[in-house]
């Protein structure tokens, strides 16, 4: 694969997926993207399953695209958490000069 389709790629995957990239970043609430995520999952799940004209891996497909998508969601929220309120995760652990707390 060349550097070009390469870049081809990536940018559309994070077209796809990327909450910064995508058109889903207008949405402010992040919940609010999640559910969006959600239902373009299990209409493309449908879409697919309907397409290929095989309804047996229906749920498959629709509880498989829920997990990755709420998986992504999960992280681009804990990512935004973390980077907007990072004490929600707590000082605990080892100060810095190596001891417990």
């Amino acid at each position: 694969m060349t550097q070009r389709s390469s870049n081809g790629l990536l940018f559309a995957w994070g077209y796809v997926f990327d909450h910064e990239i995508s058109p889903l970043r207008h949405i402010p609430d992040v919940a609010v993207r999640h559910h969006v995520l959600q239902i373009l999952g299990f209409m493309w799940a449908v879409s697919f399953s309907v397409a290929i004209g095989s309804y047996s891996f229906l749920a498959a497909s629709i509880v498989g695209h829920a997990v990755l998508i709420a998986a992504a969601a999960i992280t681009v929220a804990t990512w935004t958490a973390a980077t907007k309120r990072p004490q929600m995760f707590g000082g605990r652990g080892r100060q810095a000069d190596g001891e417990h707390q």
